[in-house]
């Protein structure tokens, strides 16, 4: 009997090419590949710094696309000027949204993680919150994770892949400053998770509605000592998706 296909997802990221490989940016591509692995997927990695030929060819290729985490987007992209925003990487900005597009073109599946929420939010025609207290918890190597409950939608699809279709509330790790919240969603995406905040409630995960896996949540799953371990379906319900052609992992 052979082997179930492993699909080809493509995993954007920072540009940690000349970065020594136990330094903190390495190790955290290093745990989002290590997710899709245990999960079935191949990786194809793109980031700013590689060559222009092995983005075409890995987007060409691929039957998934998962954003990970990193610095602000820029403002500009959702017609703003900065008001809290920091550390903006204008290349990747631009080298995730041609992932995005290639991925809606094909109908593929998508996974967004912390700042692939956000990028999500803002490539479908969303804005962000530019500051918010009390998420931005300390480097991966500086202490424990800050956290925060979770609390999912009934009836949503990470529900279903989390929760067996019901509301329920994690306690979810949290590195991020800037938010989504209600007014500022992208058209055509559902929030199916909310966090309590200083500004209100966030959405820290959101989905776009239909057969199509579109699935984006604030946390970092692929940080497994501070994640509960239901989580891991959530990377498998990606993976099953991109092997079925985009639809299956409800």
């Amino acid at each position: 009997m052979s082997a179930e296909p492993r699909p080809r997802i493509v995993v954007a990221h920072a540009a940690v090419s000349h970065e020594p490989p136990d330094s903190v940016p390495a190790l955290k591509v290093r745990w989002y590949r290590e997710a899709v692995e245990r999960a079935g997927g191949e990786v194809l990695a793109i980031a700013p710094d590689h060559p222009r030929s092995a983005i075409a060819a890995a987007l060409a290729a691929m039957d998934g696309l998962m954003i990970c985490g990193g610095a602000d987007l820029d403002p500009a992209l959702y017609g703003e000027a900065p008001a809290g925003a920091r550390g903006l990487e204008p290349e990747r900005d631009s080298l995730e949204r041609e992932a995005w597009a290639a991925a809606e073109v094909r109908a593929l599946p998508i996974l967004g993680l912390c700042r692939g929420l956000q990028a999500l939010n803002v490539f479908g025609g969303g804005s962000l919150l530019q500051h918010v207290d009390g998420h931005d918890g300390p480097a991966p190597t500086e202490g424990p994770a800050c956290t925060h409950p979770l609390t999912l939608v009934p009836g949503t699809r990470i529900a279903g892949i989390l929760a067996e279709g019901a509301g329920a509330t994690f306690t979810v790790n949290s590195y991020h400053h800037q938010a989504v919240t209600a007014d500022r969603l992208a058209p055509g995406f559902l929030p199916s998770g909310w966090s309590p905040s200083p500004e209100g409630d966030l959405v820290e995960a959101m989905e776009r509605p239909g057969e199509r896996f579109v699935v984006a949540v604030q946390c970092h799953p692929e940080r497994t000592e501070s994640t509960p371990a239901a989580f891991e379906r959530l990377f498998q319900a990606f993976i099953d998706a991109a092997r079925a052609g985009g639809t299956r992992g409800a």
